[in-house]
């Protein structure tokens, strides 16, 4: 009764029935009732916007490795992103605006920005999926967001029906979300645009560990190749590079985010906790730590579904898991913290049909 959505949009690469476990990370979901890749952002645009037209419910999709999808599938339209196209102005000034399709793989984005002595992205090497998921997320690592280098966004605002920039200002950035996350569903990410300092010398290392590995002190500098394989080193250690042979990887990397707590929740907590300054004046804390003492260490579970081996805040599928094996895992974990410490976790995937 929806053919019209096609149709009308003369649209070639469109399946039925394709299962959703196939296209993420955790390699979980049930089937999509209809998959539509897109290659353009007329494409893009013009299939939300008919959808949202007939009613129809519509799931973007991405790289697929921040997604957990219940094991009933999705009961609509997924809108696979393969959007394509990279425009770099390079200035002696402003350093290099590199426009980016959201279709674009982030990782291959970084190492070509690396390619052209264009620094900002190298603490952010090996994490999966596209450049249209990073501005949602504020997607970080070893002391880098995404936020730092963003100008700006370009949106289909699906409330408003029209095609929006925002400023970096107007985003909304803070740790792990942004306004788009917090308005989840409204606004589909068209393309990026970075902002990205000119040179072979990486930004600042903020992060102690990477410092460490590095041979560096905090907040100096080191080769920006130099910074990127040794963090590849430090996320392959973790289980959070992708590789089909190795299970800890079947995951959605971190599966919460560190808690941000006041003052009286952060005394509460056993002194021996990290404890991360904000700029607010709050304080992070490691959700990592909250896990394994709580009793749920590396390798945690006796199912297909597990804590990583490497990493206590990954959930992985170590073969033939379901999504309600990983959510069962999930409120374990969550309910163990909330007992231990009384601090509730935040699932940092996006959850679809299936909630904690």
């Amino acid at each position: 009764m929806r053919k019209s959505i096609l149709a009308e949009l003369q649209l070639p690469d469109v399946r039925s029935d394709v299962t959703l476990a196939d296209l993420t990370t955790l390699r979980v979901g049930g089937p999509a009732r209809r998959l539509v890749a897109v290659h353009s952002e007329a494409e893009l645009v013009g299939c939300v916007r008919k959808s949202d037209a007939d009613g129809e419910p519509v799931l973007i999709l991405g790289g697929g490795s921040n997604l957990l999808v219940d094991d009933a599938g999705f009961d609509g339209t997924v809108v696979k992103v393969e959007t394509k196209g990279v425009q770099t102005d390079v200035s002696g000034c402003s350093g290099a605006i590199v426009s980016v399709a959201a279709g674009e793989d982030w990782d291959a984005l970084v190492v070509r920005t690396l390619e052209d002595e264009f620094i900002g992205f190298e603490a952010m090497s090996g994490i999966p999926g596209l450049v249209g998921a990073t501005p949602i997320q504020n997607v970080g690592a070893y002391g880098t967001e995404v936020a730092d280098s963003i100008e700006t966004v370009r949106t289909y605002d699906r409330k408003e029906g029209e095609v929006r920039s925002f400023a970096a200002v107007d985003c909304g950035f803070t740790y792990r979300s942004s306004r788009f996350k917090k308005e989840q569903g409204r606004y589909v990410i068209l393309s990026v645009t970075f902002q990205l300092r000119l040179g072979s010398m990486s930004s600042p290392i903020r992060y102690p560990e990477l410092a460490r590995v590095l041979g560096v002190e905090v907040n100096s500098r080191a080769p920006a190749t130099s910074v990127r394989e040794a963090v590849l080193n430090l996320r392959r250690s973790k289980g959070m590079v992708l590789d089909d042979r190795d299970l800890d990887t079947w995951s959605a990397g971190s599966f919460f985010t560190n808690p941000i707590l006041d003052e009286r929740e952060s005394a509460a907590l056993p002194a021996d906790a990290p404890r991360f300054s904000q700029p607010d004046g709050r304080v992070k804390t490691s959700a990592a730590w909250l896990i394994e003492r709580a009793g749920f260490g590396k390798g945690f579970g006796t199912g297909p579904a597990r804590v990583s081996t490497k990493h206590s805040l990954a959930l992985t599928n170590r073969g033939g898991a379901s999504a309600s094996d990983l959510i069962q895992l999930a409120r374990q974990i969550r309910a163990g913290v909330q007992d231990r410490f009384g601090l509730t976790l935040v699932p940092e995937p996006v959850l679809v049909g299936c909630g904690l």
